[in-house]
C-alpha cells in the first residue's frame, strides 16, 4: 500500500513537471504554427527524460506497483502530447499534398501524359509522406500510422480525380465546340436550299464529322488510362451531342419555315432562270410559274416537317402534295374516298413524335398563311401583264378590221378613183404622226386613261400651234436653185428643185417644238 501511494505521488509529480517543461511548451507552441524538423526525436527525448526520472525514484518499491504506475504515467503523457502529434501529422499531410499538386500541375503543363504524371507524382509524394511521418514518430508511442497514410492517399486520389474531371471536361468542351462549328453552319445552309437530297447530305455530313471527332477524342482519352466502359460512355455522349446539334439547328430553322418559303417563292416567281428580275411582258405563263414556285416552297415545307437522321422513308411530301397542291376537284374526290383530311392530325405516319418538327395541322395553317401572303405578288404580276398587253396592242380586234374592210369598201374605191385624196390623207397622216410623237400619247396613257386625257388636254393646243408655226417657217424658206420659186401648196411635186411636198411635211412634223418641256427638236432638210 505504501508503494502504491508513493509511486502514484511520484508519477503525478513527473507529469506536472513534464507539463511545465519549458522545452515541451516551446515544442507544443511551435507545432501549432507549422511542421517541426525532428519532432519525433525531440519529443521522444523529453518523454524519455521524464520516465527515467520516475524510474530512478521508484527503484526500491515493489516492482509490480511501480510498473503499473509507470504505465499509467506513460499513457497520461502520451495522451498529453497526442494533439501536438496530430497537428504535426496534419502539417505533414497538407504540406506534402500542396507539393504534390504543384508537381502534378507542372508535369501536365510540361506535356506528360495524365496517367503517367499521376502515377509518378503519387508514388513519389507518398514516399515523401512516409519519410516525414517516420521523422515525427514518438518512440514511446505505438500509434498506428496507416489511417493517416490512407487519408493522405485519399486526398491524392481525390485531387487526381478532380483534375481528371476538369481535363476531361475541357477536352469534351473542345470537341463539342468543334462539332458545333462544323455542323451548325452547313446544316443551316442545307436546310435553306431544301430538296430531295437535303437529309441524305445532312446524314453524310453528320457521319463524317462525328467519326472525325470521335477518332480525335478517343486518341486524347488514351492518356487518361480509363476503363473501356467509361471511355465508351464518353464517346457515345459525344456522338449524341453531334446529333443534338443537328436536331437543335433543324428545330431552330423550322421556326423560320414560313419566311424561307416566302423567300423561295419570291426568288423563283420574280426572277428568271438566269436570276434576272422578271419583266411581265404578256408572254409569260403566270399560272405555270406560280405552280412551280409554290411546289418548290412546298418541297421546303416537307423537308422541314421532320428530322430524318435515320435511313427511313416517309410519305410527308406526298401527303402535303395531295392535300395542298392538287386541284380542288381531286382533293375533294380523295377526301370523299378516305372520309378524312390527311392533314387533320398531330402526327405523321411512320414518323415518331420526337422527330416531328411541324405537325400536319401546323403545315396546313402555314400553307394557308403562305398562300395569302404571296397572293398579292401573283395579282400584281397579272395586272402588270394585262397593262403591258394593253399598252402594246393599239390595233382593233381582227373582227373589227374585217368589218372595216367590208363596210369601207366603197370609200376605198373612191380613193382609188380620186388619187388627190391620197395626198391629203398622207399629209394628214404626217400631221397626226407628228402630234403622236410630240404628245407621247402611248406614254401618257400608261398611267391610266383619265390622267392621260387630262395631260393631253393641257398639251394639245400648244403643240398644234407650234406645229403650224413650224410649217409656216418651212414654207417661207426660199428654194436653192437657179430659178427659185415658192412651191404651190396643192402641188404634189416640185420638178425644179426635186423636193416633194411629203418631204417638206415630214421635215416640218419632225421639227416641231414640244411645248411640254420647252425643248426644240429639229431635223435637217432632206436633199437629193
Amino acid at each position: 500500500m505504501v508503494a502504491t501511494v508513493r509511486c502514484e505521488e511520484i508519477a503525478n509529480e513527473k507529469y506536472s513537471s513534464f507539463a511545465a517543461n519549458e522545452e515541451w511548451c516551446e515544442l507544443e507552441a511551435a507545432v501549432q504554427s507549422g511542421p517541426i524538423s525532428s519532432f519525433g526525436k525531440k519529443l521522444s527525448s523529453i518523454l524519455k527524460t521524464c520516465l527515467s526520472g520516475y524510474d530512478g525514484e521508484v527503484l526500491y518499491f515493489d516492482e509490480g506497483v511501480r510498473s503499473a504506475k509507470r504505465k499509467q504515467l506513460e499513457d497520461k503523457l502520451l495522451q498529453l502530447v497526442q494533439p501536438a502529434f496530430q497537428s504535426m501529422l496534419g502539417h505533414i499531410r497538407s504540406g506534402t499534398l500542396d507539393k504534390f499538386k504543384d508537381a502534378f500541375d507542372k508535369a501536365l503543363s510540361g506535356g506528360e501524359g495524365f496517367s503517367s504524371a499521376a502515377h509518378h507524382c503519387s508514388k513519389f509524394y507518398m514516399n515523401l509522406f512516409d519519410e516525414a511521418c517516420a521523422d515525427a514518430v514518438i518512440e514511446q508511442a505505438n500509434w498506428d500510422m496507416s489511417k493517416a497514410r490512407d487519408k493522405f492517399q485519399r486526398d491524392i486520389d481525390a485531387h487526381i480525380a478532380s483534375v481528371r474531371a476538369a481535363k476531361l471536361g475541357e477536352l469534351t468542351a473542345i470537341f463539342e465546340a468543334k462539332l458545333n462549328e462544323s455542323l451548325s453552319g452547313p446544316v443551316e445552309a442545307l436546310l435553306d436550299g431544301a430538296n430531295n437530297e437535303t437529309w441524305p447530305a445532312i446524314r453524310k455530313l453528320l457521319r463524317r464529322e462525328t467519326e472525325s471527332a470521335i477518332s480525335g477524342f478517343s486518341d486524347a482519352l488514351y492518356g487518361f488510362d480509363m476503363d473501356e466502359e467509361t471511355k465508351e460512355k464518353m464517346l457515345a455522349s459525344l456522338e449524341n451531342y453531334a446529333k443534338g446539334v443537328v436536331e437543335a439547328k433543324a428545330r431552330e430553322e423550322s421556326g423560320r419555315v414560313l419566311m424561307r418559303m416566302k423567300d423561295r417563292f419570291t426568288s423563283l416567281f420574280s426572277h428568271d432562270s438566269d436570276s434576272m428580275p422578271r419583266v411581265w411582258t404578256g408572254k409569260e405563263d403566270i399560272r405555270g410559274i406560280t405552280k412551280l414556285a409554290r411546289s418548290a416552297s412546298l418541297k421546303l415545307l416537307s423537308v422541314m416537317a421532320a428530322i430524318r437522321l435515320d435511313d427511313e422513308t416517309d410519305n410527308i411530301e406526298s401527303t402535303l402534295t395531295l392535300a395542298l397542291v392538287d386541284s380542288p376537284s381531286n382533293a375533294a374526290t380523295n377526301r370523299s374516298i378516305t372520309n378524312h383530311d390527311p392533314l387533320a392530325s398531330s402526327t405523321w405516319e411512320q414518323v415518331p413524335s420526337s422527330k416531328t418538327l411541324i405537325t400536319p395541322v401546323q403545315c396546313k395553317s402555314l400553307w394557308r398563311q403562305f398562300k395569302s401572303e404571296t397572293e398579292y405578288s401573283v395579282t400584281q404580276a397579272i395586272s402588270a401583264q394585262e397593262a403591258n398587253k394593253r399598252n402594246n396592242n393599239w390595233l382593233p380586234p381582227p373582227w373589227a378590221i374585217a368589218a372595216m374592210m367590208v363596210l369601207g369598201f366603197n370609200e376605198f374605191m373612191t380613193l382609188l378613183r380620186n388619187p388627190l385624196y391620197l395626198g391629203f390623207i398622207f399629209i394628214g397622216y404626217l400631221l397626226i404622226k407628228a402630234l403622236w410623237v410630240q404628245l407621247d400619247i402611248s406614254g401618257e396613257f400608261r398611267n391610266g386613261a383619265l390622267p392621260g386625257l387630262i395631260s393631253l388636254s393641257t398639251k394639245f393646243l400648244p403643240t398644234v400651234m407650234n406645229l403650224l408655226k413650224k410649217l409656216a417657217e418651212e414654207g417661207q424658206i426660199p428654194a436653192t436653185n437657179n430659178n427659185p420659186q415658192r412651191n404651190p401648196v396643192g402641188a404634189s411635186m416640185n420638178h425644179q428643185n426635186g423636193v416633194s411636198t411629203s418631204e417638206i411635211s415630214s421635215t416640218a412634223s419632225s421639227g416641231v417644238t414640244s411645248s411640254g418641256n420647252g425643248t426644240e427638236y429639229s431635223s435637217p432638210r432632206k436633199e437629193e
